[in-house]
This record gives C-alpha cells, structure tokens and sequence, in this order.
C-alpha cells in the first residue's frame, strides 16, 4: 500500500537520495545546456560528465542512454499522467481529468517559455531523439490504457481504452500551430469525452 492510500506523508529523503537527486539534476542540467548550445550529436558523453564534475561511470549509473539525458523526468511524468487517473475526483470522466492534464502540465509550460520552445526544437530536428521520444510516447500509451481499462472496470486489452489513451496524448500536439492552443486541446478532449460517454 502506498503513502498516497494510506494518507500518510511520504517519508522524507535520506542525505544519500538527496545528494544522488542533486548529482542526477546536475548531469541532466549540464547536457540540456550543452545540447541546446551546440546540437545534439556535436556533444560528448565526457563532455557532460566533465561539465557535471562527474565521472563517465557516474553519468551512466544515472542515464544509461545518451538519450535519457534529454528526458530526465519521463519516470515522473509517467506518474502524474497515471496519477491524473487514478486519483481524479468523484464524479470526474477520465477523458475530463487527463485533458485537465495535459492543459496543467503540457499547455501551461510552453506559455512564453523560449527554453521550452528551444527544446522541442532540438527534439524535433535530432533523429534519435525523436526515435527515443516515439518508444517512449509508446510506453506511455500502453501504461495509460491499462489504468483506464483498470479504472473503468473494462479488460486489460480492451481497444477502446488502447484509443483513448492514444488520443489523449495525442492531442496535445494536434494542437501545435493553433492560434489558442488551450482551446484547441479542449476541443480535441471534448469529442473524446463525446466518444467515451457514449461507450459508456
């Protein structure tokens, strides 16, 4: 059972967790910098662990992929997307509580953020990020069908829960380009929740 289910506090970090979060965060700074300074594959591994002040075996230890280094929170993010899920108030439609999401998390950091634009930028132009974000964006989508088909009381591999998901996270990027990209993540959301309210 975790903190969460038993409404207990989650146990603060050690000096050890702390001092590994503070050496994982340096690294990931450290490489984001560089990568956006100079492009992707024009830096080193040995660059950015000497950027880091951390050993080679270090930076690996952390991010066993060079491409992790660009997606340090995709753990954290997994968990707040199945979170928005899982814990959505009573009475709230999923396709409701992960469009709440999406505007939350994904809409809401590209507002007037320039380092957010640079990084999807650098994203979209590096073939091996773009790679990695697809298996990525894949893993997701499996993890999300399964807590909604676990949430809706349907089968593990029911397809109307494999496209929700899907299109869930697609929609923030069908909004990409859009005068009002919140408007446009809300429309897209509203015929999900058309759809999944029929099925239902």
């Amino acid at each position: 059972m975790t903190d969460t289910e038993t409404g207990a506090a989650p146990a603060p970090m050690g000096r050890r967790e702390r001092k590994k979060a503070a050496t994982r965060q340096a690294i990931a700074d450290a490489a984001l910098r560089l990568f956006l300074e100079r492009g992707y594959d024009d830096v080193g591994i040995r660059e950015i662990a000497d950027a880091a002040d951390v050993s080679t075996t270090t930076l690996f230890k952390h991010f066993p992929v060079k491409e992790a280094l660009v997606f340090d929170e995709d753990a954290a993010q997994e968990a707040r997307l199945l979170a928005a899920v899982r814990e959505r108030p009573r009475g709230r439609s999923i396709p409701a509580a992960l469009c709440e999401h999406a505007l939350l998390y994904r809409m809401a950091a590209a507002d007037g953020d320039a380092r957010f634009t640079a990084f999807f930028d650098l994203v979209n132009s590096t073939p091996a990020l773009r790679d990695y974000v697809q298996n990525m964006w894949l893993r997701h989508s499996a993890a999300l069908a399964g807590v909604i088909a676990e949430e809706s009381g349907l089968p593990v591999d029911d397809p109307a829960c494999t496209a929700l998901a899907h299109f869930a996270l697609e929609a923030p990027r069908a909004a990409r380009g859009h005068d009002d990209p919140r408007e446009a993540v809300a429309r897209a959301f509203d015929l999900l929740e058309n759809g999944w309210r029929a099925l239902a």
